[in-house]
């Protein structure tokens, strides 16, 4: 046996998961990189617009794409470089999604995937504050410099999961899975004829931001005046999904919301609901992920930019207690949102 897998991370134009503009690979023999691929590409038809928000990340353009084949036409690479391989992304359910949104508005069957999300591994073998790509990086020895640059990504992610994988004395994916007392997920192999996968029927419906003008929060970001609202609504705490994923980052978590966030915080709620989270209103010793709003990213964890709530996650982690922190945008790609 031995540990082969291919890490993947895409980069999207707007807040739509089939909006891709570029991708990285790294091919992964005996725990060893061997072969790294990557590519710009124009997103689908009809999807391809950038958002302020996306490119302020990433620092990809409409004009950087112009000349390139869009995501339909440059996907049988793609599906060549990863070949049988199982799939490993760190948060897989975002770059899985890609994949199946972006083939499905391009009007393409998808092949089946099985697949390693190294933020949830993240959660079983490392202790972190937040597992966010960088500090997953830091923390398995392959520290990231170019963060959102797709090659660098699939990289970061490769090396996180090759670190996991000798940590657990693991020689193979199936051997580290057997040894967590997990199973390994698969995204079933699909074709838009037969009907169109949640997230992209909500993102036509306008809901998963595949409108031209990005939220308000981007607009907002856009027009560079700092957004200020009334102390947000927490709302009703639905119950979590049974049916959901339960393979999903966010199944089995108690999530609580603190900060501005571009969307209103019940909906948050109910959209950690559905992928089978318990949504909860203040930090306690429940608290398993805190969702921070306000533009929040990983790095303000070592700047000290944090709000009440995420000063009491890390006076919790300090003691012991497994909770994480994870920007807006984190948790919007776990969900679909914009």
């Amino acid at each position: 046996m031995a540990l082969d897998f291919t890490a993947i991370d895409f980069e999207t134009a707007n807040g739509f998961r089939g909006s891709p503009c570029s991708v990285g690979l790294s091919k992964v023999r005996g725990g060893v990189v061997v072969e790294e691929a990557s590519w710009l590409m124009r997103p689908p038809e009809n999807h391809d617009h950038f958002e302020f928000h996306n490119t302020r990340i990433h620092g990809i353009r409409a004009e950087d794409v112009a000349g390139a084949p869009r995501f339909g036409e440059l996907f049988p690479e793609i599906g060549a470089f990863i070949g049988g391989d199982v799939l490993a992304a760190h948060n897989a359910a975002f770059d899985l999604g890609v994949i199946r949104s972006g083939l499905e508005v391009s009007g393409l069957a998808g092949p089946a995937y099985e697949y390693v999300c190294t933020v949830m591994l993240s959660r079983r073998c490392y202790s972190l504050v937040s597992n966010s790509l960088p500090y997953a990086a830091e923390e398995a020895g392959v520290p990231l410099l170019n963060h959102h640059d797709a090659g660098e990504d699939a990289r970061a992610c490769a090396g996180i999961l090759i670190d996991i994988a000798r940590r657990n004395n693991a020689n193979s994916i199936a051997e580290l899975y057997l040894s967590l007392g997990l199973s390994l997920p698969k995204q079933q192999a699909f074709d838009p004829r037969d009907g169109l996968s949640k997230a992209t029927l909500a993102a036509l419906a306008g809901r998963g931001g595949g409108a031209p003008g990005g939220s308000p929060f981007e607009r907002t970001l856009e027009n560079g005046a700092a957004r200020r609202s009334s102390w947000p609504e927490e709302g009703p705490n639905p119950l979590p999904n049974p049916g959901a994923e339960p393979g999903h980052p966010l199944f089995g978590q108690t999530v609580v919301f603190t900060g501005d966030l571009a969307m209103a915080r019940s909906e948050a709620k109910v959209r950690a609901a559905e992928m089978g989270a318990s949504p909860e209103s203040r930090v306690t010793a429940r608290t398993t992920v805190l969702v921070v709003g306000d533009g929040f990213m990983a790095d303000d964890l070592r700047a000290g930019r944090l709000t009440g709530k995420a000063r009491k996650v890390l006076e919790l982690h300090g003691r012991g207690q497994q909770i994480e922190v994870v920007s807006e945008g984190e948790f919007l790609q776990m969900v679909g949102g914009s």
